[in-house]
């Protein structure tokens, strides 16, 4: 059930650089600016779970010997449109190809990837990374500082890049090149504070120049790393197929071990209907799946290993469309949030797996995260209806749904099926849809076809009243991308709400600028909360990586800055 960063939007964003994951919007946006042997399960099992934790945790300890060879089968959810790019689901397979230029671990703690250290300077717009020398692309070009450069450079050129790293750093970046062979100088326009764990992502995994020099669709279809396994082919509604790097010699600090992978190779399935998913795992047709089904979950702790990842960011949250009636009326969409039991039905919908995030502005695991903000509009059908009576909305049709001058209070409420939104996160929105009835709410669910999600139809102002989305994002920076102010001059299609407040603009940004800890805390508080007084959002449940891993297959585990599955450390017990 994940997305990564949001949803898509017309070219403003290109994925979580299109604009919206994680969220979805990032990871569309880009792919239309792109377009382009192991098995057995054993008894026994334990279950680990990772809030918005770091590399490792959850990964499957054992006395055996690390061993060479086997093909981990993996089945995975999602098929995205390109191979690189702002969607969370690219950067899941990115991973597994390119190395980045630092590492996020447990608690936040940035380590060294690429580059060995860093400076910066006094005011906090110069940066300074060194390089591990001798690093070479798998096509043989050096990985030096001038690649990096030439990384920087593609991403934020909007004719080509990545709308994601775009997102994060468009608004702060000036310039970056090769002082030396190992040595990157970075400058920004104003400081940044969440820089190095926001490079710490996979969307800012480097790319072979070569590739880029080859065109979009090459970058899309045929990316080229320095990582621990190689694209062999993608096979187009099937899966993609890995092998070793044989001379891997980068890995991040935090992994388990240096130098190239055990296994021989990765087959990448990709298996979208969660039984056929889990199936394969019981079937021992795959030796780790991703997302797993919850009405499964007690099983599947009890027959394998189980990790599961609380994805920092913002929760999947419903964005009221702010722009037009009838959420164009704050009491209407505070009266919305307080019509509905989210929380029982998050609970409910999800087998009590998945967390409630009633807190719509980030997820419980970001950092800076305000836990007063935990219940906010708590089940309160009486205050729902206060509410919608003062604001003109007094009237009922035949229907029993609410009207005022003669106009039904219909809420369209458009949901990516088959891509953001599982049969589970459905059934959560049927409950809504019922409950919001109840105090005169007429909710109209549209679920969205894949097709229409990543081509952006229902990202206007005029195409929908509510919508789910998410973003996935190691750090509270993530509030300047989604509610950066949508303006004609500077459009935002992260801002899915179209709310637009010069104050909280103002907030975040001196948030993202201050070198006070404390003040930014205090700043992204202040921000959370202009946001959820003003129910632009309502929270729902927390993105979420899960994995049920074959118990076999041993140092499997979750990165910390997205929760990305690792598998240059995993090895085949005998």
């Amino acid at each position: 059930m994940s997305l990564e960063h949001p949803a898509p939007s017309p070219p403003a964003d290109t994925t979580r650089g299109r604009a919206r994951l994680v969220g979805l919007a990032a990871a569309l946006a880009i792919a239309s600016t792109l377009s382009a042997c192991g098995g057995g399960g054993a008894s026994g099992g334990s279950d680990s779970a990772s809030a918005g934790t770091a590399a490792g945790s959850g990964a499957a300890s054992g006395s055996a010997t690390p061993v060479r060879g086997g093909t981990i089968r993996y089945g995975h959810e999602q098929e995205p449109p390109c191979l690189t790019g702002g969607w969370v689901q690219e950067a899941y397979i990115d991973r597994q190809l390119l190395d980045s230029l630092v590492a996020q671990e447990k608690g936040g703690k940035i380590v060294p990837w690429l580059a060995t250290s860093w400076k910066v300077s006094k005011d906090q717009r110069t940066w300074t990374f060194t390089l591990k020398p001798g690093i070479r692309f798998t096509d043989g070009t050096p990985l030096d500082a001038a690649a990096v450069a030439k990384n920087f450079s593609y991403w934020l050129d909007p004719r080509t890049g990545n709308s994601t790293v775009q997102s994060y750093i468009g608004g702060y970046y000036a310039s970056s090149r090769a002082l030396d062979a190992t040595t990157l100088q970075l400058d920004l326009k104003k400081p940044y504070s969440p820089l190095l764990s926001s490079l710490s992502q996979a969307y800012f995994g480097i790319v072979s120049p070569q590739t880029l020099a080859s065109g979009a669709d090459a970058v899309c279809t045929a990316p080229v790393g320095s990582g621990p396994f190689i694209l062999q082919k993608w096979n187009r509604g099937q899966n993609l197929t890995f092998v070793r790097n044989p001379s891997y010699d980068s890995a991040p600090a935090n992994a388990k071990h240096q130098g190239p992978a055990y296994v021989d190779g990765i087959v990448w399935k990709f298996l979208g209907d969660q039984t056929v998913r889990y199936g394969s795992l019981t079937n021992h047709q795959s030796d780790v799946i991703y997302d797993v089904p919850t009405v499964d979950w007690q099983e599947a702790k009890a027959r394998f290993e189980v990790q599961q990842y609380i994805t920092p960011g913002t929760p999947v949250r419903l964005s009221l469309n702010t722009s037009r009636a009838p959420f164009d009326d704050v009491a209407v969409r505070r009266a919305f949030a307080y019509a509905t039991d989210r929380a029982n039905g998050v609970k409910s919908a999800f087998n009590g797996v998945i967390p409630y995030n009633g807190n719509g502005a980030l997820s419980q695991s970001t950092p800076d995260y305000d836990a007063s903000l935990a219940n906010a509009y708590a089940y309160d059908p009486g205050r729902a209806n206060s509410l919608l009576d003062a604001a003109g909305w007094s009237a009922k049709d035949g229907a029993g749904y609410r009207t005022k001058n003669g106009r039904e209070l219909t809420v369209k409420l458009v949901y990516p099926a088959g891509s953001v939104i599982t049969s589970e996160g459905v059934t959560l929105l049927q409950n809504i849809q019922q409950q919001a009835k109840q105090v005169g709410f007429h909710v109209d669910l549209v679920p969205a076809t894949p097709s229409e999600t990543f081509s952006g139809r229902y990202s206007t102002p005029d195409s929908y009243d509510a919508q789910p989305w998410y973003w996935t994002s190691p750090n509270a920076g993530v509030l300047y991308i989604v509610w950066r102010q949508n303006l004609k001059d500077s459009p935002n299609g992260n801002n899915e709400s179209f709310y637009n407040n010069p104050e909280l603009d103002r907030t975040i940004a001196a948030a993202n600028s201050t070198l006070d800890p404390a003040k930014q805390k205090q700043l992204y508080a202040r921000a959370q909360q202009i946001i959820v007084a003003e129910a632009a959002v309502v929270g729902l449940y927390t993105q979420t990586t899960s994995l049920a891993i074959d118990r076999r297959l041993r140092d499997v585990w979750l990165e910390d800055s997205q929760g990305e599955p690792v598998f240059s450390d995993a090895y085949f017990a005998r």
